[in-house]
């Protein structure tokens, strides 16, 4: 039952990614979810925190604020991509979401809080292994090895308290940091999350972090909660597993952390340098394969 709850409210964040820029109703969403339109909401705000409608508001909300910030659309042609009946009723609903006009914004382009929800497929995976545990799921043999070099920069990131992995981390701090970390412009990479090697735990603070890397010069501002600190040159070692499907995200994830961990990096003629910056993680996305990397130097 509990995974049939998930799946059904899995089904209304697809349906909503897909239909974005087009008209969606309640009904639309419950017939996604195989439900009444009172059950749907009902389950979604259960298992979400907010009601569809709200959610849908949000990311359409969002995906204007990228577009403000990286495309030369005109605000309102970009109001009504979103849905919104009026150009003013638009204005209205981005400030008060993000505290600013869309104007300013495109102007400025702050951080702010961008809605990317946790998906409530990846939250069932993490949380019900037991009712899933007769899945028969491995992750291929194959994985791609490389190694990357990263250059002196800056790193704007978000401390938790004693969280070691991402779902400990989102208990801690929310499910928003990710969101504000993409609204960042001068942003070098995408963002990551991350294990902070001791040097760079601050007492009273987590090993597992998330942030985003940024030029050495930057000098826009920086969210509240958050902190920059410099980066030197390294390299890492970049582990990517072939593409995978939704369901095997768990044993995919832990199955490359563990060839990672038991991995001899002289075959390349490096050796493990975690001093040098955190151990990473890229958002798992199935369609690319999992990413993962760790710092590396030159074997002597």
């Amino acid at each position: 039952m509990q995974r049939e709850k998930y799946e059904s409210v899995q089904r209304m964040q697809d349906y909503i990614e897909t239909n974005l820029d087009t008209q969606i109703s309640l009904s639309d969403l419950a017939d996604a979810a195989g439900y009444s339109e009172c059950h749907a909401s009902r389950v979604f705000k259960e298992l979400v925190g907010i009601a569809p409608l709200e959610y849908l508001r949000a990311r359409r909300l969002s995906r204007a604020a990228e577009k403000l910030r990286d495309s030369t659309g005109k605000i309102l042609e970009i109001s009504l991509e979103a849905n919104f009946d009026s150009h003013e009723g638009f204005i209205r609903a981005f400030k008060r979401r993000f505290g600013f006009s869309p104007g300013y914004y495109r102007r400025n382009t702050p951080p702010i809080p961008l809605f990317f929800p946790r998906s409530a497929r990846d939250y069932y995976l993490h949380y019900f292994k037991g009712e899933t545990s007769t899945m028969e799921t491995q992750m291929e043999n194959t994985v791609f090895v490389q190694v990357v070099e990263r250059p002196e920069r800056k790193l704007i990131l978000h401390r938790g308290k004693a969280a070691t992995h991402y779902f400990e981390y989102c208990e801690e701090v929310g499910c928003d940091v990710w969101g504000v970390l993409s609204s960042i412009k001068e942003a070098l990479y995408e963002p990551i999350g991350m294990w902070l090697p001791d040097n760079m735990i601050k007492p009273g603070t987590s090993k597992y972090a998330q942030g985003v890397e940024i030029p050495v010069n930057y000098a826009g501002p920086v969210p509240e909660g958050m902190e920059i600190i410099d980066l030197k040159p390294c390299r890492m070692m970049l582990f990517q597993t072939p593409p995978y499907r939704d369901e095997e995200m768990g044993p995919v994830i832990c199955g490359l952390q563990k060839r990672i961990d038991a991995y001899n990096p002289t075959v390349f003629g490096y050796e493990w340098a975690d001093r040098d910056g955190p151990r990473y993680q890229l958002i798992p996305l199935p369609e690319r394969g999992y990413i993962e990397a760790r710092p590396v130097k030159k074997h002597l």
